[in-house]
Formats: structure tokens, C-alpha cells, sequence
């Protein structure tokens, strides 16, 4: 009896988890059957990492601010746009140093977002309606700023920040070996900081998941880790925005875990009154969410206007429904506080292989946005039911 218990605790924790390995596996089964190919190809795996790379940035900030009570930024689509024609416009038309103009880019993009935390945290303005008005809003200035054009090329020393690989050399046994060697590194520092996490949790009396689906959980995806950069090396090498995306993850899931203002706004999504009552300054917790969201946009924006290597006044077009989408799958709850920057990334890798999956099999666009539309709301039948059931057995 027990370890049926134990299997089926490691199965709610790693729900997300399997279920990505099952729909990358239902993908490959079907691409192979039609003939066309495999999900598994170097060329693909790179595709999926450039393609889904503004996903994962956005899907970390959003995630921050779900936690603090279920809130949603509309927004993120239309500043995409707007810092993405402020960067063509001072990197191509007018020249200007990128070292400056990617400052700049980024201080607009916090200066929108301070300007859109001031109300919903400070005046109690609903965050929907300001970040409605500011989708609006960004969208006709990126228009504005365009004058209704794309700009393009940008010069080849931009790109190379986002768009090149690593290490950029002629040798293909010489990729390959650093790649490995990379990916090696990145899976021992993975492992231990695991470890050292549970060992701390366990020195404190938290409650832990079983040895066994531990022990599982870190093989499958130090397994996952090895082979996607054994790929990486048989192509180009490995993307550098994937370095970016290291960065940003580890950071804010260190943020969320481990630091003081990151439990904050845990405890402002679970309960923002009894927060208040206990000396948390909810306000300011609030203001950081919405901020640092439209900073990790204007990010979003440099990547994805180096990808398609152009402003465009229709960029970031239902960024924010991938974004939100990744999130909710990736386990956080619509009513906050709960949620890890980990489940999004694996929300924001879930809704990848369901593009490109379904791309590979010559799926029409719309089919495409029903179907995830669809996985969208599973998610959250899973999570307030999950909640429902809880509360009934309490």
C-alpha cells in the first residue's frame, strides 16, 4: 500500500513532467508514421530553442505576477512591439552604439512597467484594466514610432548576441566535445544544487518527495539535458540565447525559492491581508511583479527583434497568451501563490513541441490554436479542482 501511495505522490508532483515526455513521444510516433522525419533532429531541436526562447522570459515574469493573486499583464505583446521598433530605430536608422541603445531599450521597457505597477499596486486600479489600456496603449505608440513600417536589417554585431552559437569554431568533433562538456557541467550543477536543496529542506523538517521519484525526476532530466546537447554539437553548437535562458531562469528561480522578497509575493497571492497583517509591504510587492514583467520584456523584444532580424509594427502578437498559457500549464494557480519558474519553463516547452509538432504535421494554423486553447483550459480545470478537492477534505 505504501508504495503505491509513494508512486502515485510521484506522479501528482511530476504530473507536467511526464506529460511533456508523453506529448513528445505521441509527436515523434506521429512525424515518423507520416513520414515526415523526427522531432528529434539537431536542425529541430535548434529550431525549438530559437522559436520558443521569448516564451520562456516572458513565462518567468508573467509567472511573478500570478503569484500574487492570480493577476495577468495583457500588455507584454504590444511593449514587445514597441521596444523592438525603439531598438530598429536607434540600431538601424539612427546608429546609434548597441551597447546604448539595448540600455535604453530596457530602461523603457521598467519605466512602462513602473509606470503600469503605479496603478494597479498604489491606486488599486484591477491589473486587467490597466494592463488592457496599456495593450492599447504601446501598441498604437510601437505604430507610431514605425510610422507603420518595418525596419530592418539590423547589423551583424547585434545578431551575433542572440542569434550565433557557441563555440563558434570550423571543427565539428571540437563542437560536439565542448557542447557535451557543457551540458555535462550544467547536469552536475543541477544534481547538486538538488541535493543541497533537500538537505537543507530535510535539516528543517519540510516534507520532501519520495527518494525513489527524486532520484527519477534528476535521472530524466539530466538524461533530456545530455542528449539535447549532444544534438546541439552535431549541429552549430549551442544557441547563445541559451545561455540568456539559463541566466534568467536560475536567477529568478533562486529569486522565487530563496530569497525574502521572493516568498513575499507568495504569501501576497496566498493571502494579501493576512500578508499585510504580517508586515509585508503587499504594495511594493505588487509594484516589483508588474515592473519587473516589462523589463523581461523589453529582454523579449532585443531576442525576438534579432530572430526575425526586424522591427515589425505587428510584433508580439498573443505573446501574452503564450506567456500566460506556459505559466497556467506549467502549475501555477489562477488564484496565485502557487507556482515555480521551473513548471513554467516546462509550460513554456510544453506549448513549443505542440507548435512545432503539430507544424511538422502540416496542421492548420487554426486547429493549431484550438488545440491549445483546449490544453489551456485542462490546465485550469486541473488546478481548481485539484483546489476543490482539497478544501472538501479538509
Amino acid at each position: 500500500m505504501k508504495a503505491s501511495e509513494n508512486f502515485l505522490n510521484i506522479l501528482k508532483k511530476n504530473t507536467m513532467l511526464l506529460a511533456l515526455v508523453v506529448v513528445v513521444l505521441l509527436f515523434q510516433a506521429l512525424v515518423a508514421i507520416g513520414g515526415k522525419g523526427s522531432m528529434f533532429t539537431p536542425t529541430n531541436i535548434t529550431n525549438l530553442i530559437g522559436q520558443n526562447s521569448y516564451v520562456v522570459i516572458l513565462a518567468t515574469g508573467m509567472l511573478l505576477c500570478i503569484l500574487t493573486g492570480g493577476n495577468i499583464d495583457l500588455s507584454i505583446g504590444s511593449v514587445v512591439a514597441l521596444v523592438g521598433a525603439v531598438a530598429g530605430t536607434l540600431i538601424v536608422n539612427m546608429r546609434v552604439n548597441i551597447y546604448l541603445s539595448i540600455f535604453i531599450c530596457l530602461l523603457i521597457g521598467t519605466a512602462i512597467g513602473a509606470w503600469q505597477g503605479y496603478w494597479i499596486a498604489y491606486r488599486r486600479i484591477p491589473a486587467f484594466i490597466v494592463t488592457l489600456a496599456g495593450m492599447l496603449m504601446w501598441r498604437g505608440v510601437a505604430l507610431i514610432v514605425l510610422n507603420g513600417l518595418t525596419i530592418s536589417p539590423f547589423p551583424q554585431s547585434y545578431l551575433n548576441y542572440f542569434t550565433s552559437f557557441f563555440p563558434n569554431v570550423d571543427d565539428k568533433a571540437a563542437t560536439l566535445a565542448i557542447s557535451l562538456l557543457i551540458g555535462a557541467l550544467a547536469c552536475a550543477a543541477f544534481i547538486a544544487l538538488q541535493i543541497v536543496s533537500r538537505v537543507q529542506k530535510l535539516r528543517k523538517g519540510y516534507a520532501v518527495e519520495g527518494l525513489i521519484g527524486f532520484a527519477a525526476r534528476l535521472a530524466l532530466i539530466s538524461a533530456v539535458t545530455l542528449a539535447s546537447f549532444f544534438m546541439l554539437g552535431s549541429h552549430n553548437g549551442i544557441p547563445v540565447v541559451l545561455f540568456l535562458l539559463a541566466v534568467i531562469v536560475l536567477a529568478y528561480g533562486y529569486f522565487t525559492q530563496n530569497s525574502v522578497p521572493g516568498r513575499h509575493l507568495y504569501a501576497v497571492g496566498g493571502n494579501e491581508k493576512a500578508a499585510a497583517l504580517s508586515g509585508i509591504n503587499t504594495n511594493k510587492a505588487i509594484f516589483f511583479a508588474y515592473t519587473n514583467m516589462a523589463f523581461l520584456t523589453a529582454v523579449a523584444a532585443l531576442v525576438c527583434v534579432a530572430r526575425f532580424n526586424s522591427s515589425a509594427p505587428t510584433a508580439g502578437t498573443n505573446y501574452e497568451m503564450d506567456a500566460i498559457g506556459a505559466c497556467y500549464i506549467g502549475g501555477a494557480s489562477a488564484y496565485g501563490g502557487t507556482g515555480t519558474v521551473g513548471g513554467a519553463v516546462i509550460g513554456a516547452i510544453f506549448m513549443g513541441v505542440l507548435n512545432n509538432g503539430m507544424s511538422i504535421l502540416g496542421i492548420d494554423a487554426n486547429w493549431q490554436r484550438a488545440v491549445k486553447g483546449a490544453v489551456l483550459l485542462a490546465a485550469v480545470i486541473f488546478d481548481v479542482t485539484s483546489k476543490q478537492r482539497k478544501a472538501a477534505l479538509k
